[in-house]
């Protein structure tokens, strides 16, 4: 089984969703790993042990990580992501032009119900390649049971565009929880975050562009697929790599 973690990461441009495929085995050591950086950082800087890892907080120094020096907080998401990317897990990444997808549909395609297709698509051919099942997880999202009810239609009928596929390896329905009671949501949060921040360019200063690259080198291994729909222009596949 892959325990399947999915969260997103947004801009007014850019639309990114990103899983972190956990193998059953894998995912208490990975959760007691990510639970070790939060004590250390509790030692080391008086945060909470119980605080979340969250790519936006610890970028901004938001709460509980005010007053963090900004070194101390990039200690803590290096510290996070290569323990991650010392585990075995896959990750996928997709997004979408908000831009681009408002010019072409107007309202109708919201770009979560969009994304969200597109990486379940990806999720369910892994998953069959591999030959396993997959149990989605993913952070809390207003109205839920409208994903359920998509993910029932992606069943039957399919996820629709160029590349339709049935959904035939994700099993029961989607599964949401709070990120704060979940190290592993947490984790697919700093993986979608950064790779949000690199694939779409904010960031400009060289230093926090060599400061991500060097970031992002831990988990870069584990990246199995990435690819943003630009619905009114050319297509831009493969992010930060």
């Amino acid at each position: 089984m892959l325990l399947t973690y999915v969260d997103e990461s947004y801009t007014d441009r850019w639309y990114w969703i990103g899983a972190l495929l956990v193998p059953e085995a894998v995912a208490i050591p990975l959760s007691d790993a990510l639970d070790e950086v939060m004590a250390e950082a509790a030692k080391t800087y008086g945060v909470g042990r119980d605080a979340e890892l969250h790519g936006y907080d610890l970028f901004q120094g938001r709460a509980p990580w005010t007053g963090v020096p900004p070194r101390a907080r990039i200690a803590v998401y290096n510290s996070a992501l290569r323990a991650i990317g010392a585990h075995d897990v896959t990750i996928i990444l997709r997004g979408v032009d908000r831009h681009g997808l408002a010019d072409r549909y107007g309202d109708t395609r919201p770009a979560h119900e969009v994304v969200l297709s597109h990486l379940l698509e990806r999720v369910d051919g892994y998953a069959a390649m591999r030959e396993e099942l997959a149990l989605v997880i993913a952070d809390e999202v207003d109205n839920p049971a409208a994903h359920r009810s998509d993910l029932t239609r992606y069943r039957v009928d399919g996820t629709g565009g160029y590349r339709s596929r049935r959904l035939t390896r994700i099993v029961d329905t989607l599964h949401f929880a709070p990120s704060h009671a979940s190290r592993l949501v947490q984790g697919v949060d700093l993986v979608t975050f950064l790779f949000r921040r690199m694939a779409s360019g904010v960031g400009t200063d060289p230093r926090e562009v060599t400061t991500n690259r060097r970031l992002w080198s831990w988990v870069e291994p584990r990246r199995y697929h990435s690819w943003c729909w630009r619905p009114s222009g050319r297509r831009m596949h493969e992010g930060p790599a």
